[in-house]
């Protein structure tokens, strides 16, 4: 079993996970980058975002931009929100190492995820995701773009939509250098093409948005809540994970982002079934009580639009 680092330990340990930082405007100046890569266990590295929306100062830099050195080259979790974002990632990649990168996995099909692919395709790196991600950007890349150049303005510079070149259905393994890889989409959660990368060998998951807990889940228009709660408790608590490094928020263990995941989700589905069984309607809906979950990021943002798409989802159940 890997022993964690330092600064793993650190983070992982500290009181309630006080590191949260919504408030943060930008910890790395000097880079596009929110934050600096720190490795949290050996070889497996990650640029934790802002706890945040997207803004202009941080980039778009609000999701975790992770890698894993292999011996044999470079894997990246992650395309990151634009071009210059991916550019300046590579740039810390080659300050810690000289293998090359030689696989980008997009963790869904969102933009923070799938931007950054302009960089990639261009230093001819294969990018992998999922067929429902690549079906999303395509699909919607055009609206994608529009929206990251509206925060990001001239930080979007050279950004194209570049769909992944790689896809996959269910699963993907590989092998790259000393490291076993399992590319895994265990079943509906938070959005279309859900990915998550499995380390068997150090008992790490790179969980991408199946698994949340210092900031607030977002809850789509077409999300699932029940299909979500049931891959989380199914297969992705299956894989017995000692580490996970969540899509949003730093890495924690399968108790943390358990509380933070199926346990909101359940406590406001809860909520929202007891509104509906006592004739309330989606005005009401929003105004549920949610004051449990105050202390996550985002709270303000997210809980009353979460409340009112799961009243959408349980009307019809």
């Amino acid at each position: 079993m890997v022993r964690f680092t330092t600064s793993f330990a650190a983070l992982a340990l500290g009181a309630g996970m006080a590191l949260a930082h919504e408030d943060i405007a930008d910890k790395y100046p000097q880079s596009e980058l929110y934050n600096k890569p720190v490795e949290f266990i050996p070889n497996v590295w990650s640029a934790i975002g802002a706890t945040a929306p997207p803004t202009y100062e941080n980039a778009g830099h609000n999701n975790n931009l992770s890698f894993v050195i292999t011996g044999d080259g470079v894997v990246v979790i992650n395309g990151g929100a634009s071009y210059r974002l991916a550019r300046a990632l590579h740039d810390e990649i080659r300050q810690i190492t000289d293998q090359p990168v030689k696989l980008v996995i997009n963790e869904n099909g969102q933009g923070h995820a799938i931007l950054g692919n302009s960089y990639w395709a261009g230093q001819g790196v294969d990018i992998l995701a999922h067929e429902d991600a690549i079906h999303e950007v395509k699909e919607n890349g055009d609206f994608i773009l529009q929206g990251m150049q509206g925060y990001n303005r001239d930080k979007a510079e050279g950004t194209t939509v570049v769909p992944a070149n790689i896809s996959f259905s269910d699963r993907h393994d590989f092998q790259m250098g000393d490291v076993t890889f399992e590319v895994l989409h265990l079943g509906p959660a938070h959005g279309p093409g859900d990915t998550q990368v499995w380390i068997p060998q150090w008992s790490v998951v790179i969980a991408g948005d199946i698994a949340f807990h210092e900031r607030m889940p977002p809850i789509f228009a077409d999300t699932c809540t029940s299909c979500w709660i049931e891959t989380f408790e199914g297969p992705f608590t299956d894989l017995g994970a000692t580490y996970v490094i969540p899509g949003h928020g730093h890495p924690t263990n399968m108790g943390t982002v358990t509380i933070g995941t199926v346990d909101y989700l359940r406590d406001l589905r809860e909520k929202i079934g007891a509104h509906i069984d006592e004739g309330g309607d989606l005005a009401g809906a929003y105004y549920v009580d949610q004051a449990k979950w105050e202390y996550m990021d985002t709270f303000e943002e997210l809980a009353t639009k979460n409340a009112g798409r799961v009243f959408e989802e349980m009307e019809w159940e």
